[in-house]
């Protein structure tokens, strides 16, 4: 997910998207740890994509939205 894309959203929708990522990272953690993960790839990218939202979090707080 862009940068962008995340900009575009209300702090809502942002808070639901942090909760579903680290959802997300939690299942894909248990798979790896059980071998039985497809995509290793998407634990690094699922990771990134919380630290983006947690920035834009961050700079809309600091900017008092």
């Amino acid at each position: 997910m862009k940068a962008s894309q995340i900009r575009e959203m209300t702090r809502e929708e942002l808070e639901q998207k942090h909760r579903d990522l680290r959802e997300e990272h939690f299942n894909l953690r248990f798979q790896a740890a059980t071998g039985q993960i497809e995509k290793p790839h998407l634990l690094r990218a699922v990771r990134r994509d919380i630290a983006r939202v947690l920035s834009i979090i961050e700079e809309q707080k600091e900017a008092g939205q």
